[in-house]
């Protein structure tokens, strides 16, 4: 090496972590069904939030998993919310 060469510097790096918490359910929920429930009643109302950015941003998509959506005894609405 020529030390003619080498140069030093500092370089300040930003680590700018948008993810710090996963989203997460409003409140705790417990649902009960009764059995005479109405075809197409709505049983629960759930919502989700996200502490990190942008406020009032963020978008939920829910889910049944691959053994209830089979089951068309229950079925999810997007209330666009």
């Amino acid at each position: 090496e020529n030390p003619a060469q080498i140069g030093r510097g500092y370089v300040a790096i930003t680590i700018l972590d948008i993810n710090d918490n996963a989203p997460e359910f409003a409140m705790e929920y417990e649902t009960t069904v009764c059995e005479n429930a109405r075809p197409g009643q709505v049983i629960q109302k759930i919502s989700a939030i996200d502490k990190d950015d942008p406020p009032n941003g963020h978008q939920f998509y829910f889910s049944l998993t691959a053994e209830a959506a089979n089951n068309h005894n229950f079925t999810l609405q997007d209330n666009k919310g």
